[in-house]
């Protein structure tokens, strides 16, 4: 699974980069599957808060984009882990479905 992690009018720090990593831990199951997980940071210009967005390009061709909102950065990165984990584990399903 290769992730890239973008930042707009942001720089993601190593530090967050860790954390991300380590929370990406949960979405291992679907490495066999999950080609590719971009996933984009954008500190928001008006008020305050970050917006996240993940793209999941899965190896039957498939792409799944979700997004969340937040204040605080580390509180989105694990909202948008479980966003992500839900969906890979929901496409797999429908797959198997078929």
């Amino acid at each position: 699974m290769n992730v890239t992690i973008r930042g707009v009018r942001y720089n993601p720090s190593e530090e967050t980069q860790q954390f991300l990593d380590k929370k990406l831990q949960k979405v291992q199951f679907a490495e066999d599957y999950l080609h590719d997980l971009d996933i984009v940071i954008t500190r928001e210009t008006i008020g305050q808060g970050f917006h996240l967005d993940a793209k999941m390009h899965f190896s039957w061709g498939s792409l799944k984009v979700v997004s969340t909102d937040c204040y605080e950065l580390y509180e989105g990165i694990e909202a948008l882990v479980d966003k992500i984990e839900a969906a890979a584990s929901k496409e797999k399903g429908k797959v198997k479905g078929r």
